[in-house]
């Protein structure tokens, strides 16, 4: 994280991702009295206000009370959402999370009001090992780009795009991308067991390697062909998973996959913004 956040802020909607985002903010030392929930649903307010959080049932409450407000709601409420706040926001930083919706697809929602950032996290965000791209709108100063990287940072990675087409691509490699990767573990269990290995010997060895493999990757600072080399003797066992692979033309069937969950977003952004 770039730097901590120093205002007050509101989420509208306290599903998951707001819930994730709040932890960070609090294991961040913000205090709770800083932070204020709008949330519609009785029992998720009663379990929020359980933690020590501060909750209301009404959108225009929070609003008023915050510097920035973080909209964390489905695409589709979003304008009756805004609707019901827009003579309030004027003065404080919007944040979206919601998938597909334009800035100027918000701003329109808000009168022509521009102060708006979008945001992609993506669901390891919920364990603090996220991450999100960042697109800002023109009335968006660099002390809110800052704002909502300190908020966004508290569950992980945080980087900026400076194209607003660009969320689509950030939408299929991270957005989406912690479902490709279940998917391929998923695959490596299968095969363990197929091996004679128990399902919980081929589950916690394919987990530990997936996040093994992971941090090397981060840490080491060699781009993943070069560690792929690494550990790859000739004519050894991996280069035989590996040149099957090849065979089937697995990387070009992983970017096909990517290619697809770009077009589909981008295919549910345009029907969002025509309404």
């Amino acid at each position: 994280m770039n730097q901590a956040f120093n205002g007050k802020i509101a989420f509208i909607g306290g599903g998951n991702m707001a819930q994730a985002l709040i932890g960070g903010l609090l294991a961040q030392d913000v205090k709770s009295n800083r932070i204020i929930i709008a949330e519609p649903v009785a029992s998720l307010r009663d379990s929020l206000q359980q933690r020590g959080l501060n909750v209301t049932a009404d959108n225009r409450v929070a609003v008023a009370e915050a510097d920035v407000v973080l909209i964390a709601v489905k695409p589709q409420m979003m304008a009756d959402v805004l609707a019901g706040v827009s003579d309030l926001v004027d003065g404080r930083l919007l944040i979206s999370i919601a998938a597909g919706l334009s800035v100027q697809a918000l701003s329109a929602m808000l009168g022509g009001y521009e102060r708006i950032i979008r945001a992609m996290p993506n669901t390891p965000a919920l364990v603090r090992t996220g991450a999100t791209g960042l697109y800002a709108g023109v009335g968006a100063s660099q002390a809110d780009r800052d704002q909502a990287a300190a908020v966004l940072g508290a569950t992980g990675l945080v980087l900026w795009v400076e194209d607003e087409s660009l969320m689509h691509a950030v939408t299929a490699v991270s957005g989406s991308g912690p479902a490709y990767f279940f998917y391929w573990m998923e695959a490596m269990i299968a095969a363990g067991q197929q091996l004679g290995l128990s399902e919980q010997v081929a589950r916690d060895l394919t987990l530990q390697t997936a996040l093994g493999a992971a941090q090397m990757a981060i840490t080491s600072g060699e781009a993943p062909a070069k560690l792929r080399q690494n550990v790859t003797s000739p004519n050894g066992t991996t280069q035989a998973a590996l040149e099957s692979m090849a065979q089937h033309q697995v990387g070009e069937l992983i970017q096909q996959a990517l290619l697809a969950a770009a077009a589909r977003s981008e295919a549910l952004s345009s029907a969002l913004d025509r309404g």
